[in-house]
């Protein structure tokens, strides 16, 4: 049974990679994945923040639409409220790539090109195999278009490529008029792989404290099928790594992603909710419905079930929400 794959270029030993989590904090934590059986870490992001909090670009991006509301403005934490300074992370970083046999992909998290280059450099210097740009980017200026936030995500990319030699993915968002074509503009810019998708947690509402608050929900099995959809649809199109994040719980969830044609499935909620050890529950039974249908290999299945490969292409399209409502029956 040959469950190998290959992401960002990288040979990896099965299609399981551990997404940006706690669990990358430490190396302990790290080690423990990587003994459980992951392909491939994720490390814990160093966001923008922490590199040039004080500069002026970042700051004229996060006071986007806060204007009005001067207690909008300390919602961010300071740079000292985060895990790990800049410099700790590459140290941390760097022992990691020591320590672990697999692939180590450094994480950046932020909205301008700018406070990443350097960064991104020591980054590649500290040993990982290769950079995931997060670009947490939540455009509230009623005045700035679409094409302007999406430039953004371009520049980034364009400016870390430039810098550094290793592989690098970007992690997007959902929320665009057309994501297709952005797909298409970042594999032309030279994004390696696109990780889809990056799970936006929304704020909530304290009663009592009349403030608001972040809120972390662990992702349900139901967020796979958005990643699921895209995938699918942008499979065969794109030179890029396609890799599925968020709602991916089990062997069964890997298993449609990588139909779907994903390269890789990456797990955070389901690892911090049952440890570690979840993915050698999930490689096992992998390989054991492979085995079961006589599957030889994951490139087998690869893309088996994506756009252009099923019967009704316009299952992945408008004719399944209008299936899926007239489908649903009453139960009073």
């Amino acid at each position: 049974m040959d469950i190998t794959t290959k992401y960002l270029g990288l040979p990896l030993k099965n299609p399981l990679v551990a997404s940006a989590s706690p669990l990358s904090r430490t190396l302990d934590g790290m080690k423990r994945l990587e003994d459980a059986g992951v392909a491939a870490i994720v490390v814990y992001s160093l966001f923008e923040e922490q590199i040039v909090h004080e500069a002026s670009e970042v700051d004229h991006y996060l006071q986007y639409g806060t204007e009005s509301f001067a207690e909008a403005l300390s919602y961010f934490p300071v740079a000292a409220d985060y895990n790990l300074g800049p410099d700790d992370y590459i140290e941390h970083l760097r022992k990691a790539k020591e320590a672990l046999s697999i692939p180590v992909i450094g994480s950046l998290n932020g909205i301008s090109n700018g406070g990443w280059i350097s960064y991104a450099k020591k980054i590649a210097d500290a040993g990982a195999d290769a950079i995931e740009l997060n670009v947490y980017y939540i455009p509230t200026d009623p005045l700035l278009s679409a094409e302007q936030v999406e430039r953004r995500y371009l520049e980034v990319l364009e400016a870390v490529k430039h810098a550094v030699s290793i592989p690098v993915a970007v992690k997007l968002g959902p929320y665009f008029s057309s994501l297709a074509n952005l797909a298409q503009r970042l594999d032309a810019a030279g994004a390696n792989a696109l990780v889809l998708f990056n799970r936006f947690y929304q704020p909530d509402i304290d009663l009592e404290q009349l403030d608001v608050v972040p809120n972390v929900i662990l992702s349900t099995q139901q967020a796979m099928r958005l990643p699921l959809r895209w995938i699918a649809i942008l499979y065969g199109h794109l030179k890029a790594s396609l890799a599925a994040t968020s709602g991916i719980h089990t062997a069964e969830d890997v298993l449609k992603i990588l139909m779907a044609g994903a390269d890789v499935a990456m797990m955070c909620s389901a690892l911090l909710k049952h440890g570690p050890g979840h993915v050698t529950t999930v490689l096992e039974d992998l390989v054991r419905w492979m085995t079961e249908k006589e599957y030889e290999s994951v490139t087998q299945m690869k893309g088996s079930m994506s756009h252009h490969a099923v019967a009704d292409p316009a299952a992945f399209e408008r004719a399944n929400y209008m299936k899926a409502l007239n489908s649903y029956k009453l139960l009073v």
